[in-house]
């Protein structure tokens, strides 16, 4: 659901044509466009922000698989009553010059794949999006659709596919080129757990990050939580999780007894994946298991869950366990090897379209 109101008019109005007088003018071919998109984020630290953003997320019946009927009073009610209060420290304490992070890194990867797609002589106009807040995905690809786009491709910015993640990304931009009368040709970047292009640079900051600090007594891998029963009705999310991990501790030659898979950020009463990161984390420090690094694979960019929930939360409950050394791995972020890498597998999602300006008929 999105929280923009729909308007009146079934299509959004197209730029107008010149007149024709005998015949129209040649058809040519039209720019292509690449839409990167994240989760989202409130537009300031601020409880009324903090506000809009959550009843925009929580209201998605992909991210709250609840009847309307009874999420409605809750949702309303405790949720966007209370939370946002509690949350304005918490983002206040990430926040930077630019916005949260998954904003400014966000744009930050749009701006890299633009500058790489332009040297290696391709013509493309790229975007950044949020899912829930701004820049909307209509934002966006209203901009794409008025610089003559009529090729997208939509990048959900999640390696692990699932339905509250990357499935809304792709509900939400079909919904928003159902206004569009003259709709562009559109793809869709499904996963990339175990693409080369993201396990690659991941594993290669890991052993960068080792080889200046040492390594650890083992390493987790914690991944966002999703409810078990969303993996019963056929979620695949909890396999790409693991699938990742496999992945990544290959490339980084690890045993199985070096690394663990935990899972993040629970929400409600309800049953979610498990091992649940904060408790197992607590418990391997009581077993003797006391220097360990954290990486979360599950994101590409750091933001609240990342930088708050792991590096504060789950750092003090590990060090109030007899803890004694816990380090947190960053996210790609904007290394300039996961741009180039992020850039090829756009690259390869490409093909086929006219990016080069030679390919334009003139």
């Amino acid at each position: 659901m999105s929280g923009t109101a729909e308007p009146r008019k079934r299509y959004w109005p197209e730029p107008k044509p010149s007149r024709m007088k005998v015949w129209p003018a040649p058809f040519k071919v039209g720019s292509v466009g690449v839409l990167l998109v994240n989760l989202g984020t409130p537009d300031a630290p601020t409880a009324s922000a903090i506000r809009r953003y959550l009843r925009e997320f929580l209201s998605d019946p992909r991210v709250i698989e609840i009847p309307k009927l009874l999420w409605w009073p809750i949702l309303n009610g405790p949720i966007l009553l209370a939370r946002p209060r509690k949350l304005v420290h918490r983002y206040a304490s990430i926040w930077m010059d630019g916005g949260s992070p998954l904003l400014v890194y966000t744009k930050r990867q749009a701006e890299g794949v633009s500058r790489v797609l332009a040297e290696r002589g391709h013509h493309v106009e790229v975007a950044a999006a949020m899912r829930y807040g701004k820049p909307s995905i209509r934002e966006a690809i209203n901009e794409l659709h008025e610089k003559g786009c009529e090729h997208i491709l939509t990048v959900p910015l999640y390696p692990q596919y699932a339905s509250g993640t990357t499935a809304t990304v792709v509900d939400e931009v079909t919904r928003v080129a159902s206004h569009l009368r003259n709709q562009p040709a559109m793809r869709f970047i499904k996963r990339f757990h175990v693409d080369p292009a993201y396990i690659y640079p991941l594993a290669d900051q890991i052993q960068r990050f080792w080889a200046t600090n040492g390594r650890p007594q083992k390493l987790v891998m914690s991944f966002h939580g999703l409810p078990v029963r969303c993996t019963e009705l056929g979620d695949p999310y909890c396999r790409d999780s693991y699938e990742t991990a496999r992945a990544l501790a290959d490339r980084l030659g690890l045993t199985d007894d070096e690394f663990l898979v935990t899972f993040q950020s629970r929400f409600g009463p309800a049953a979610w994946l498990q091992p649940y990161t904060e408790p197992t984390l607590e418990e391997l420090a009581k077993s003797g298991v006391t220097k360990i690094d954290v990486v979360c694979p599950g994101f590409v960019a750091d933001c609240l869950e990342t930088l708050e929930e792991i590096t504060v939360e789950v750092k003090d409950t590990f060090m109030a366990a007899g803890g004694e050394q816990f380090r947190y791995i960053p996210c790609l972020n904007d290394d300039p090897a996961w741009i180039e890498a992020l850039t090829g597998m756009v690259e390869q999602h490409l093909q086929g379209w006219p990016t080069q300006k030679a390919h334009i008929p003139g």
